[in-house]
């Protein structure tokens, strides 16, 4: 337990640095061009980089929309998030673990953290039974889509603009947005160390996200829909086995664990 505690206090500075390296790197790419260079139409690679940030954060709006239910508040994140990156990215998560009652710090943070709040009227399984949202069999061809949509589009971009690895690519902008990536892959990295029981499968999946970006995060997130039946809620794919596992035999457990931690407020 004191081990959880160390690891989400550990965790909870990195989120701090890393908001702080985004926003030196967007105050760069600010004073550099106005990022202007972001929206050049020859600039192929800026391109590719955009649509691999797109990609890139589509889970973690997908999250938000799970637990977040006011649609102005989906809006307004949806638009801060496109505009400051992993600003919004690592500010959020850090909201949710402070939000953290000491019991929950204590038990399991990142499940917590990850988990709907249960101040609303359904319970943990309620998203399971209205019939809104997609489909795991939705999710799972989506993904598989935009996982071969990026790897057409630097194919595309190396044949039009020729390789990436020149100064002119290396706008204010794509530095900025390089700077982005980088952290969204720490972030995304974080959650596969949560969810993996294996060093060899966590550090295989790290590097694919490290090497090759959205390609191989929607390599993973289509894996980890193949370990669920279609008839489960999407949302399961956030949680690791084994609290995937409690949700499943117990759906009112988080419900009732926050109904005792308010009423011991009380």
């Amino acid at each position: 337990m004191a081990a959880s505690a160390s690891k989400l206090f550990v965790l909870k500075t990195l989120l701090s640095v890393l908001s702080c390296v985004m926003a030196a790197a967007l105050a760069y790419g600010f004073i550099m061009d106005y990022f202007s260079t972001c929206f050049d139409p020859r600039a192929r690679w800026m391109q590719v980089g955009l649509v691999d940030f797109l990609i890139n954060v589509s889970p973690i709006m997908a999250w938000y929309f799970y637990k977040e239910s006011r649609w102005i508040m989906r809006v307004m994140f949806m638009f801060i998030l496109f505009w400051f990156g992993s600003v919004t990215i690592c500010g959020y998560i850090l909201l949710q673990f402070f939000k953290l009652s000491p019991e929950q710090t204590l038990k399991d943070p990142f499940f917590f953290a990850l988990a709907r709040p249960q101040n609303r009227d359904d319970d943990v399984m309620g998203a399971s039974n209205r019939r809104g949202g997609f489909s795991v069999v939705t999710t799972r061809i989506i993904y598989a889509s935009l996982g071969c949509l990026m790897l057409a589009f630097p194919v595309f971009a190396w044949i039009t603009d020729g390789s990436p690895f020149r100064a002119q690519v290396l706008s204010p902008c794509m530095v900025t947005l390089l700077t982005d990536l980088c952290i969204q892959a720490v972030v995304y990295s974080v959650w596969i160390g949560y969810k993996e029981s294996s060093w060899i499968n966590t550090l295989f999946w790290i590097l694919c996200i490290v090497c090759f970006g959205s390609i191989g995060l929607c390599g993973y997130i289509v894996r980890e829909l193949f370990y669920l039946t279609p008839d489960q809620p999407v949302y399961l794919i956030l949680f690791n086995t084994s609290n995937r596992d409690v949700m499943l035999s117990d759906p009112l457990l988080l419900k009732n664990h926050h109904l005792h931690h308010h009423h011991g407020n009380i």
